[in-house]
């Protein structure tokens, strides 16, 4: 990438998010910073309580990390988010515009089923994958960002990843 970008790492829960976005980090040489540590407590109790988030709950978490793709516009970053819906991506791109660049984490239902049931200590229940695939919309041609399948180790995962940033040439 010829400018420094913050790439948000999006997709619906179970995707390697947490797992991928360090180490995209680590590969680019930017800083990382965990979507979910944006969430104010009322969203995780939320959430481990298997109630899905409305708009509502997310305008305040996705403005967070706005602000912090804002801040790192021009020196990079990588950060987690769901940014499931295109209007949540419009907003994350409205706090840093021409900054933030979308990597989506897509694969197999069973296989992203299968990998939040072996994942222990997160909030995030394997009830609500449902409504997560029923949430998601597509990157549209017009969004900065590529689409990685998640199948393989998350080293091979990164480098698609990181192939498939750099084959953006911005």
């Amino acid at each position: 990438m010829s400018t420094p970008h913050v790439v948000v790492v999006m997709g619906v829960a179970g995707t390697g998010k947490t797992t991928i976005g360090p180490l995209l980090a680590e590969a680019l040489g930017v800083p990382y910073a965990e979507g979910d540590d944006f969430h104010p407590p009322a969203n995780i109790a939320k959430m481990s309580a298997g109630t899905p988030l409305d708009d509502a709950d997310r305008w305040p978490w996705l403005d967070a990390i706005g602000q912090w793709a804002q801040g790192r516009a021009g020196l990079g970053g990588v950060v987690s988010s769901s940014a499931l819906k295109r209007v949540y991506r419009d907003r994350l791109r409205a706090a840093a515009p021409d900054a933030v660049l979308f990597l989506h984490l897509s694969g197999d239902r069973e296989l992203i089923e299968r990998r939040m049931s072996e994942r222990r200590g997160h909030f995030m229940p394997t009830a609500l994958l449902d409504s997560q695939f029923a949430t998601l919309q597509q990157l549209q041609e017009d969004e900065p960002g590529v689409a990685v399948d998640v199948s393989g180790t998350p080293e091979e995962i990164t480098a698609r990843a990181v192939a498939a940033l750099r084959g953006l040439g911005r």
